[in-house]
């Protein structure tokens, strides 16, 4: 798979390591959990889409 497009934002320093965490005991980077959250997030509004 390729790399996507960045995307930059910023977050308080304890989102981020909530974040960092959650990535960690996941096994998975921050970048890989942020698109797995970013597309659940998309698929639920596309299910409540009319």
């Amino acid at each position: 798979m390729s790399k996507g497009l960045p995307v930059s934002f910023r977050l308080d320093e304890n989102d981020k390591m909530a974040l960092e965490a959650a990535a960690k005991a996941d096994a998975r980077s921050v970048s890989s959990l942020l698109t797995v959250i970013v597309r659940q997030w998309l698929a639920a509004r596309e299910d409540k889409a009319p």
